[in-house]
């Protein structure tokens, strides 16, 4: 703050500062006052007067410096439940007030010295890759399985840069189960009454160690499992008696940083839940929806409810889709007259295509055929089984019986004395959809039906020639 004295015509001025006048007087010469760095007690109203040795100066009009806490960025992320494949939009808000922001992104893996932590150190923040941007938004195409974890912003702005806090982080679930580890919860439901048990268990699957179970409840980061809850069996934990305030989302992660598929967990202090899968179900699956009462009672009337709108009556509490198509992804709730359940969402996931195997034709070889293809000797026998060979070096193979079957006998006249050596022949393959009961995996195969003799000599009476068919039986 700079005080200026209109006409004062030399430079023989002092001059006092105050705060909150007349209640605070800065002892200051100078006709600057600066303050570094600046702290919210530093707010108030400054004035500034200049004395010349019995000569007093008019007081300044009053200044209010206001002192804000440091600006905090706020994230959030669309969608925060999602599909593997889907792109996923982080958007980091600041004060709008100002301009000129630049933004970093970060993903949470457990705390690790060296990376930039959040206040509490329970996560450490990792760079993402193109880090830095100008524009508030940033789309996350994730590679691989959906990626379950936290994600944080902030922004800076000036030279030297002066940065926001960073946001508190949000989280990107997936329910999709995960390569490294499951977490599966016993019972299979989303939902589960007050005052019964529960277990959930993180379920390895390759050689990732020290799994822990994690929870986001009341808008929190919390371990997922404590010693008042029950007990903790290796990655088991279970909940003997559960509360409401359990609510929550659930997953396991890694010391190294993985995670789990995700799991949200509603507990209802009410009547009447519906019991929906945990899990994403998969099209063309069946799935039953149930509506219970918490005296176990059966058989009673409840409504089911699709995205608020009604779909279905039933006289059993159950509502069981047949053959589930993406279309039936939604918010799911019951009714009945011992009361309404919460919502619970159901994700349904694509089915992935139908493997395909091969079916062998037999055909005249191409000059022009593959340098690189894996030949499959065939001995002429009612069954025998595929050799298979690449050089001279050997390779595990797929076994698969051909059944040759005689189907018909051409006639055949041979003119020469001699004949030519009949060509060798190959088989073509062509794919085509397997049954639902067929098995996956099959070795495609060029068969050379090699002659192991050459045609006899012109006969009076020529043998006739058989017409031989193959069907491939893939084992």
């Amino acid at each position: 703050m700079r005080c200026d004295i209109q006409g004062g015509g030399d430079t023989d001025w002092n001059y006092r500062w105050y705060k909150n006048s007349p209640v605070g007087i800065l002892f200051n010469t100078k006709p600057e006052y600066r303050i570094s760095p600046v702290y919210w007690s530093n707010s108030g109203s400054y004035t500034c007067e200049g004395v010349k040795g019995s000569k007093l100066s008019m007081t300044s009009d009053a200044v209010q410096l206001t002192v804000s806490d440091q600006p905090k960025a706020v994230l959030s992320i669309f969608p925060q439940w999602m599909n593997p494949g889907d792109s996923v939009m982080l958007s980091c808000e600041v004060d709008k007030t100002s301009t000129d922001w630049r933004f970093s992104w970060y993903r949470t893996v457990p705390y690790r010295a060296g990376l930039p932590s959040l206040s509490d150190k329970s996560y450490s923040l990792q760079p993402l890759s193109d880090n830095v941007t100008t524009e508030d938004s940033y789309t996350l195409i994730p590679a691989g399985p959906t990626p379950t974890g936290g994600y944080v912003c902030r922004a800076g702005r000036g030279d030297p840069v002066y940065d926001t806090l960073y946001s508190e982080p949000q989280f990107l679930w997936s329910g999709d189960l995960q390569p490294s580890v499951s977490l599966t919860v016993n019972p299979n439901t989303t939902q589960h009454f007050t005052s019964t048990s529960l277990s959930l268990s993180c379920e390895e699957k390759g050689n990732s160690t020290g799994w822990r179970l994690m929870s986001y409840r009341e808008r929190r980061v919390k371990s997922g499992c404590v010693s008042n809850w029950g007990s903790i069996a290796g990655s088991t934990c279970t909940i003997i008696y559960t509360y409401t305030w359990y609510s929550g989302v659930f997953w396991c992660e890694s010391g190294s940083g993985e995670y789990s598929n995700a799991v949200n967990i509603t507990v209802n202090d009410g009547d009447v839940i519906l019991e929906s899968p945990v899990h994403p179900v998969t099209e063309r699956d069946s799935v039953t929806l149930c509506c219970k009462y918490w005296t176990l009672k059966s058989n009673f009337k409840a409504d089911f409810y699709k995205n608020g709108v009604l779909i279905k009556n039933e006289t059993t509490g159950e509502m069981t889709i047949p053959t589930v198509s993406k279309s039936d992804e939604g918010f799911y709730k019951c009714k009945s007259g011992e009361g309404e359940s919460p919502e619970s969402w159901v994700t349904v996931r694509e089915k992935l295509a139908d493997p395909v195997y091969s079916v062998v034709k037999i055909g005249k070889a191409t000059a022009a055929g593959p340098d690189d293809v894996t030949y499959a000797e065939v001995d002429l026998k009612n069954k025998a089984k595929a050799k298979k060979k690449r050089g001279a070096a050997s390779v595990d193979v797929t076994y698969a019986e051909v059944d040759l079957q005689r189907k018909a006998k051409a006639k055949k006249k041979i003119e020469t004395a001699t004949p030519p050596e009949t060509d060798s022949v190959y088989s073509l393959v062509k794919p085509y959809t397997v049954p639902a009961a067929r098995p996956v995996d099959v070795t495609y195969a060029e068969v050379d039906l090699q002659k192991k003799n050459k045609a006899k000599k012109k006969r009076v009476t020529p043998p006739e020639a058989d017409t031989i068919y193959s069907r491939l039986k893939p084992r």
